[in-house]
Parts: C-alpha cells; sequence; structure tokens
C-alpha cells in the first residue's frame, strides 16, 4: 500500500465505492479501505451449500431505458457484468392486508387500474397519489437529471415541503379511506418508516422508482460491487479489504492521514467516510469537531433493525415467485417496530431470490422482519458463530414462530426447506456497522428535518461523508448521496453533465 493517496475512503460500501469510481475515473488516486474481508456493505451476500444469498439488496426500480437508476449503472459501467430480472408487471408486490390481497403494477397507468378494481370509487385519488408522488421524485435534480438551473428557487420549496410533510399526512390529504391508505404505505418495510415522522421524499423516491420498473439482480448484488471495484482498479485506485480504519488524523486546519488497525498511517489530501457518521466522527480526537456537532450525531434516532430467515429450497420444488410478498396481520400496516414478544411478528416481507440464470424453481428465499435491537442486547460484545446456546436458541424460537406463519400464509412450503439459516440485530451490526443494527441508519424526521439531516460536509473541510446516512437510503438515495459528495471536489455542473454524457 503506497503512504499517501489524493484521496482516502473509508469503507467499500455502496456510497464508497460509487465515490471511488467517480473519483477514480476523474483522475484522483484513490484508495479505498474496507475492514471487513468481504467488500460491499449492503451489497454483500453469503453461500451456503452452493446457494447465494442476500445481505441487504433485494430489488431495484427504475430500471427501463431511459429512466433514472438504468441511466446510473450505465455511468457507473455496471452494464453488462451486472444483469437484471423484471418482476411481474402484473404485480411486482403484493401487499396482504388484514386477509385481503392487493398488487402493485408497474407504470403510473397500470398501478392506478388494478388498484382502481379493488378501490373503484377511489380511481380519481389513486391518479392523485402517484401523480404526487412522481412530483416529489422528479423534484431531485439528480433524480430526474434534469438542468440545475431550471426554476431552482421554485425547487427548494418543494424540497422543504416534501422534508417537512409526513407520509401519512400527505396520503391522508389524498384520500379518507383507511384502507387505501395503509396499502399505499404497504411496502413500508423498505424504509422502516414511523408514522407522523418519516418525510415524503423517503417514501416517494422509493415507490415513484420501483412503479416505474422493479427488478431483481441476477445472481445476487455482490455483483455490483465486484464491478465497481474492477472500475476503481482499471482507472489507478486501489481497494484493501482487511483493513480497519481506526483513526482520523488532524493538523490544526484539516484532516492530514488515516490510521490502520496495524498501526499503519496513510496521508491524502481528502478523506471521505463511508463509515456510520458517529464512527466516523469517533475516530476524529481534534477540536475541529466541536462536541456540540458530536452530540447532535450521537442523539440522532435510528430506524429499527431486523431479523432475517434464509431458506435453502430443495431442488425443482419451490416455483418462482416473481414478485415480493408484505404481509400484516391486521388492517394497520404502522407500528411493526412496537411489539410484545406475543405480537411478534406483526408482519414480514417474502421474497425469493433471483438465480444467476431464468429458472421455473427458486433456489432460495428470505423472510425478513422488524426487530429491535434490545432483544439481542445480552450477546452484545460476543463474535458471530461463539454466541452460545442461549442465543442459537433465541434465533431457533423465532425463526420457528416466524416459518409457521408463513405456512400459513403459503402452505406445503415448509416441507420444501432444506435448510434454513438466520441473522439478528447483532450479525447486522457485525457485517455492516450500522449503530445498533440498524436496516436503514439515521431516521429521518419531519418535525426536525435540520437536525435529523447530516450532510455530507464535516466541519473539517477535507473530510467529507457519504453512504446510506446522507441524503436517503436505498440504492437511488446512496448513488445520488455519493454524486453530491463528489461533487465538492469536482464541481456540480461537471459532474452532473459528466453524467449526463456518459448515460445514454
Amino acid at each position: 500500500m503506497q503512504q499517501k493517496y489524493d484521496i482516502v475512503i473509508i469503507g467499500s460500501g455502496l456510497g464508497g465505492l460509487t465515490c471511488g469510481y467517480i473519483l477514480s475515473k476523474n483522475g484522483y488516486k484513490v484508495a479505498v479501505l474496507e475492514q471487513n474481508s468481504q467488500l460491499g456493505g449492503c451489497l454483500q451476500t453469503f453461500t451456503r451449500k452452493g446457494v447465494k444469498f442476500e445481505t441487504g439488496m433485494h430489488y431495484i426500480g427504475s430500471m427501463q431505458e431511459g429512466q433514472a437508476l438504468n441511466r446510473y449503472f450505465k455511468y457507473l459501467s455496471l452494464f453488462p457484468n451486472v444483469k437484471v430480472s423484471q418482476l411481474d408487471p402484473a404485480g411486482f408486490d403484493v401487499i396482504s392486508l388484514n386477509g385481503e390481497q392487493y398488487a402493485y403494477a408497474s407504470g403510473y397507468e397500470n398501478f392506478i387500474e388494478t388498484l382502481a378494481k379493488k378501490f373503484p370509487s377511489e380511481h380519481q385519488n389513486i391518479k392523485r397519489y402517484v401523480d404526487g408522488i412522481v412530483d416529489v421524485a422528479y423534484s431531485s435534480p439528480f433524480y430526474s437529471l434534469k438542468n440545475f438551473d431550471e426554476n431552482r428557487t421554485q425547487i427548494a420549496l418543494k424540497v422543504a415541503n416534501h422534508e417537512t410533510t409526513s407520509i401519512n399526512e400527505y396520503i391522508a390529504s389524498i384520500t379518507s379511506n383507511e384502507e387505501l391508505q395503509n396499502v399505499l404505505v404497504g411496502t413500508l418495510p423498505l424504509y422502516a418508516g414511523l408514522k407522523n415522522k418519516t418525510p415524503l421524499y423517503i417514501h416517494s423516491l422509493i415507490n415513484e422508482s420501483n412503479i416505474t420498473g422493479a427488478y431483481r439482480i441476477m445472481g445476487g448484488s455482490d455483483q455490483i460491487a465486484t464491478s465497481l471495484v474492477e472500475s476503481i482498479r482499471s482507472f489507478g485506485g486501489d481497494v484493501f479489504p482487511s483493513n480497519k480504519v481506526v483513526k482520523i488524523n488532524c493538523d490544526n486546519t484539516k484532516a492530514v492521514s488515516v490510521t490502520l488497525e496495524n498501526g499503519e498511517q496513510i496521508e491524502a489530501n481528502y478523506i471521505v467516510s463511508n463509515a456510520h457518521p458517529e464512527t466516523t466522527i469517533n475516530m476524529v480526537d481534534s477540536n475541529l469537531i466541536r462536541q456540540v456537532y458530536r452530540d447532535r450525531i450521537s442523539h440522532i434516532e435510528h430506524s429499527v433493525s431486523n431479523f432475517t430467515v434464509y431458506l435453502r429450497f430443495k431442488e425443482n420444488k419451490v416455483p418462482y415467485m416473481n414478485h415480493n410478498y408484505y404481509y400484516y396481520k391486521g388492517k394497520d400496516v404502522w407500528g411493526g417496530e412496537n411489539y410484545t414478544s406475543q405480537e411478534w411478528p406483526k408482519s414480514f416481507l417474502y421474497v425469493h431470490l433471483c438465480p444467476k440464470e431464468p429458472s421455473e424453481y427458486a433456489q432460495a428465499a428470505e423472510l425478513i422482519v422488524y426487530m429491535r435491537f434490545d432483544e439481542t442486547l445480552k450477546w452484545l460484545g460476543t463474535k458471530i458463530g461463539r454466541r452460545g446456546e442461549e442465543y442459537e436458541a433465541f434465533k431457533r424460537q423465532k425463526a420457528e414462530k416466524l416459518l409457521s406463519l408463513l405456512e400459513k400464509e403459503f402452505p406445503g412450503t415448509l416441507t420444501n426447506v432444506e435448510s434454513y439459516y438466520t441473522s439478528s440485530p447483532l450479525t447486522y451490526l457485525d457485517y455492516t456497522g450500522t449503530k445498533e443494527g440498524s436496516m436503514y441508519g439515521m431516521l429521518r424526521d419531519k418535525n426536525d428535518p435540520v437536525s435529523s439531516r447530516v450532510s455530507h460536509r464535516t466541519k473539517i473541510p477535507n473530510l467529507l461523508m457519504t453512504g446510506q446516512n446522507i441524503n436517503a437510503h436505498g440504492i437511488m438515495g446512496v448513488i445520488i448521496g455519493a454524486i453530491i459528495t463528489c461533487s465538492d471536489l469536482l464541481g456540480r455542473d461537471f459532474l452532473f453533465n459528466q453524467i449526463l454524457d456518459n448515460s445514454k
């Protein structure tokens, strides 16, 4: 490893690798330093008995030709290395609410008409809903990929409104039908939203993107990380797994180097951290970071964590399910993070994993459900595989309860499960480094949008941040956040024009 780089990037999650790609593409000598042996953050996968499982990226949207994420994939040179498979256009998401099922269909008109069959008197309101989330999503220039000079003041006012309006407030303004209100937020686990807190723009960016065309990544999301790493290296950059940064060193005005766990120091002109913001500032022992800033970062609320059951099916037994299934026990989709042991789980997300090659049958699936970190707190500080029999029994009990519920929804499934594996909030904490194993990091709060939003800029001029805690989470939010970070070094207009030229 060199002793000095133009830019050191801490962490190889999607945000860090996207920054690494953009900055190395534009001539900076970059080093990406990752503490784990596997690169990719939430893009990581793992394999059991020849079957690959996802850890975070289960499906993506706006992947039709000319749409936003498709264009970003082109800009990041992800095609043809990363192949995708479209989910069922007639119902890529199915919401099971109080025993009734509702399909989210692809395309604006198809989405409206399909839901209107369930709610005939709400046709115009469903259209208003779609028009509204489209307006919110496209008010972001990096989402719409339109000229930044167009109506900047008007855009700023729109964005401010989208940050101070909650999802449920907006949907209640669209329709008074409570059943429809719940259906329209049926994909809540994609961002772990909280009632009267989560702002409208979080919901809109994700749902609008998926409605335009939802896809699964064939063969695993780790291929995104692999492709980005190969590109960074081809541009002359370096990527080093198993190199944990433990300190960011500063002089009187700026950051000057990082210290690795082995004691080695790497100098840099700029440092970009893809680590959690609190982890980042805790690595800085300098008065350049004021205590009031440290306190604000440490007190921001986080989204809930999750418990996941990974199912390996018997060969050629379970037909591949080309949609995602959101299950709710009752009529209300909100509050799944608040439960007693008897109530858990109030809901779950069930997805089949897309194999590398098209197949009539599924090899694997995942059951994902909210779980609070405090349920696993007694094992905090233990290591994976060494947490003891009590922990394993805890996971088995949770898994069996969840699998029993799945069997009621999909009779006959369990007889075709060859084996299953589990992960808890502690697992998520170990592999992603996010505080308390939070699925989506810091929680945005419409009641206090300034304090709950973390800027990519820190109080140290050459220390920047990226990742799901910056801008927004989800693949689109993280990529846009990385672009915003890189624009501080490359210039916003230059980078915007480069994206337009290289994504057609």
